[in-house]
């Protein structure tokens, strides 16, 4: 028996399809390639995902200041410490045994919780920040019933070795009230 060989007409799109599509392909990979560089390289992601972890930063670091135990004191001012940096830790280590009596006398629990937070100013480039931290902090005495109350805070973060932690904490205005320059 003879085999026949059968030949594809020289017109068949067959091949130059397959290679458009090959060709597409390509490019569409190339392409896909070039924009997840560029996107992870943009200035402006990296600035948004550092404003991100200040925010996260500044409004644990807020509540953490805002939050103690008077039976689980020295793990609570350790946490305010090491949320802290620059002056205020130093006012936070120089003034706790006079802190740690006040409080153990005074026999409250204070805790915080976030209800808001916003990064006011970012300097990446100089390790700076600055947040508002709106909180409702609750405060139970050692007799009678807890008070709540809501806040808002202005913190100030400096980057760090070890992440962003506060560097400065204060009350934020309330529209309506009198400042020390009325």
């Amino acid at each position: 028996m003879a085999r026949t060989m059968t030949r594809t007409p020289r017109g068949t799109p067959l091949l130059p399809a397959a290679a458009a599509l090959a060709l597409l392909a390509a490019g569409g990979a190339g392409w896909g390639g070039w924009s997840w560089y560029a996107a992870a390289h943009d200035e402006s992601t990296a600035y948004a995902t550092t404003r991100d972890e200040v925010l996260a930063a500044g409004e644990q670091a807020v509540q953490n200041m805002n939050t103690l135990d008077h039976r689980d004191l020295r793990r609570g001012l350790d946490t305010w410490q090491g949320s802290a940096t620059g002056d205020l830790l130093a006012q936070l280590t120089e003034g706790r045994p006079e802190f740690e009596r006040r409080i153990q006398q005074a026999k409250t629990v204070t805790h915080a919780k976030v209800l808001a937070g916003a990064v006011t100013e970012l300097d990446t480039r100089a390790g700076r920040a600055g947040v508002m931290v709106a909180l409702r902090i609750t405060v139970t005495p050692p007799k009678g019933t807890p008070a709540a109350k809501e806040s808002r805070m202005l913190g100030e973060l400096t980057r760090t070795p070890g992440g962003w932690k506060l560097s400065a904490l204060g009350q934020a205005p309330v529209a309506g009230t009198a400042t020390a320059a009325d």
